[in-house]
């Protein structure tokens, strides 16, 4: 394996949401992004994301935390505990930043009104991929049940820079005319995280790999957000850790979860290791640092 080499970079974060315990998989996360960061000599900030309202809640705010004091996983700012978070860290309080991205999106010509759901995009296309069905219908924005989509069409190409260089990419067709403020009122991830970082001056964003199209989708984003220098952030998306099927482990699996491991008894050490056993790494492993060498190759 080649070792990453990584300019220097102001700040990264640590980017759970709170829409069920966390996993194993939250923890390579969390330790890809500590030692990027220490190679980079970047601060890490703390920021939950609280997008999906309707999944939030307050055992799992609290989850992340604990999950972060257990396993000993340090951070610079950011809140320290659910209270905090409540008062003074929630996207909540940053509703005005994601509305004065959407008015700018939507003065450039770059939106569209969009009533289909879910099910009738997915009649449409055997994948499930959005046709553009709304592009010319000319819907008012301010209707009831209604998404706001960016123009953002099959496979658009993208320049995004990454530990290994400079790549091109081009969008997935799942993100075609990607939603970006939703029936709810509320922004989409892809709107509200890339605000977010452009708020928090983020120029390090750590992600696993199945988000390597929505940091495409993002820069696109960003480009016609004014001047701003997300486009010079560096990505990096690392690997993700499957189940016995094969599968992208999910909040909803109890028995990887840092909570269950804890109260099932299990040390810290204890954790590390069976991360470890997962990544198929055969040297000991104890402490965050023993894994220096694995998050810092490709």
């Amino acid at each position: 394996m080649i070792t990453v080499t990584l300019d220097k970079h102001h700040l990264t974060r640590y980017a759970p949401t709170p829409s069920g315990f966390l996993h194993l998989g939250n923890v390579f996360s969390f330790l890809n992004t500590y030692h990027l960061a220490k190679a980079s000599e970047a601060k890490i900030l703390l920021r939950i994301d609280d997008y999906d309202q309707e999944r939030v809640k307050k055992k799992y705010i609290q989850d992340i935390f604990d999950t972060l004091d257990f396993l000993e996983i340090p951070f610079d700012s950011g809140p320290k505990t659910l209270k905090e978070f409540e008062s003074k860290y929630s996207s909540k309080h940053r509703k005005v930043n994601y509305t004065k991205a959407l008015e700018i999106l939507k003065s450039k010509n770059m939106l569209f009104a969009c009533d289909c759901s879910r099910k009738k995009v997915e009649r449409m296309h055997p994948k499930g991929f959005y046709t553009g069905y709304c592009q010319k219908r000319n819907l008012d924005f301010n209707l009831p049940e209604i998404n706001w989509r960016t123009k953002l069409p099959f496979h658009h190409p993208v320049q995004i820079k990454t530990t290994d260089g400079w790549e091109s990419g081009k969008t997935p067709g799942i993100l075609n005319d990607i939603i970006v403020k939703k029936k709810d009122g509320l922004p989409s991830y892809q709107l509200a995280s890339v605000v977010d970082d452009l708020t928090f001056g983020i120029d390090l964003i750590v992600r696993g790999k199945d988000l390597w199209g929505s940091s495409l989708a993002q820069i696109h984003i960003a480009r016609h957000l004014g001047i701003n220098d997300f486009g010079q952030s560096t990505f990096h998306h690392h690997q993700l850790i499957k189940n016995t099927q094969n599968r992208k482990l999910s909040k909803s699996a109890g028995d990887t979860s840092i909570q269950f491991l804890r109260k099932s008894g299990k040390k810290k050490t204890d954790v590390f290791r069976l991360l470890a056993d997962q990544l198929g790494i055969k040297q000991p492993i104890e402490s965050i640092e023993d894994f220096s060498n694995y998050c810092l190759q490709k």
